[in-house]
């Protein structure tokens, strides 16, 4: 029998929907087909920001580093996932699980950041137009881009080590289709509420700043478009911040529910929904949401494809 002080070695078993098999082959090819869409989309965006000069902004700056953001966290999840579901083998290494959880945390907790980040953007583009190149200049954006990663980076390595001394006593059954902290630190033997409640602090500042900044930010967007005596620059503005404010109502609209809902109601059938949602389908319709919308995008493309009209 294994001890309480061997939490490390052996493999985990990822539960996922396997009690549930047709589901789980027709959710394998909407992933997939979702996944394929979540590569192309963002690879997309990447090249277009670098090649084409027209690009070369803070915002596209920044939806670059989104882009990058969404297609590391996708793929930290989905592959293994993929495996899963179409072979007999449920199993991930615990190292494999180690990484995949440290992984998926910094990017998601980069994304939340990130996002505040390109609020600010927002906000400076639509109160300062005059000043925007001089203030968001290109040494500013790189610093704050630097510093989303590395707050994200360092909240999932103060969660991960506090859940990687916690011993598992032999608990490898994880009733999820990834690695999710949260479940991970469940299946210790010992009391983990000390444990949960510096987590919840963590994810609290990690979650709560950057919705404080962008609500901060989008208040003070909406008095200056009040304000604007032109329909036309109101459109402006509108056609400015609307992306940004669907990428982000989708991501915190879906944390939120997964992460804040009274225990009372929670369900982990409608945890691993949210968490397709949230995991996948996102990450596809943010590359959509701003290629679709965006004049300079679709400019981008169709001159980078020679049909540019002249």
């Amino acid at each position: 029998m294994e001890t309480a002080n061997e939490s490390t070695g052996g493999d985990f078993i990822l539960v996922g929907f396997s009690e549930q098999p047709k589901l789980e082959l027709i959710l394998s090819l909407f992933v997939l087909m979702f996944y394929t869409i979540t590569l192309v989309g963002n690879v997309a965006i990447i090249l277009l920001s670098i090649l084409d000069a027209g690009l070369h902004t803070p915002m596209y700056f920044f939806l670059r580093n989104l882009s990058v953001l969404d297609l590391c966290f996708t793929t930290s999840i989905v592959p293994q996932m993929l495996v899963n579901m179409w072979g007999g083998n449920k199993k991930i290494s615990y190292a494999g699980c180690m990484v995949q959880y440290w992984v998926a945390l910094a990017l998601g907790s980069t994304e939340c950041v990130l996002l505040a980040v390109m609020a600010v953007d927002r906000y400076v583009a639509v109160c300062w137009p005059l000043h925007y190149t001089s203030i968001m200049h290109p040494r500013l954006c790189h610093l704050l881009a630097a510093a989303s990663w590395s707050s994200g980076f360092a909240n999932s390595f103060l969660q991960s080590s506090m859940a990687m001394v916690l011993p598992l006593c032999g608990n490898r059954r994880v009733d999820h289709f990834f690695c999710e902290l949260l479940i991970i630190v469940k299946l210790s033997c010992v009391e983990t509420g000390p444990t949960e409640s510096k987590m919840f602090i963590a994810r609290l500042i990690i979650l709560g700043m950057p919705v404080s900044i962008i609500l901060t930010t989008y208040v003070c967007i909406a008095r200056a478009v009040v304000k604007m005596r032109s329909a036309e620059g109101r459109k402006k503005a509108f056609r400015t911040c609307a992306s940004h404010l669907m990428v982000v109502s989708l991501f915190y609209g879906t944390i939120m529910f997964l992460y804040l809902q009274p225990k009372d109601n929670y369900s982990q059938d409608q945890s691993k929904a949210l968490a397709v949602l949230y995991m996948i389908l996102a990450p596809t319709l943010n590359p959509l949401v701003y290629t679709l919308r965006n004049k300079d995008m679709k400019k981008a493309v169709r001159s980078l494809m020679g049909t540019e009209q002249v």
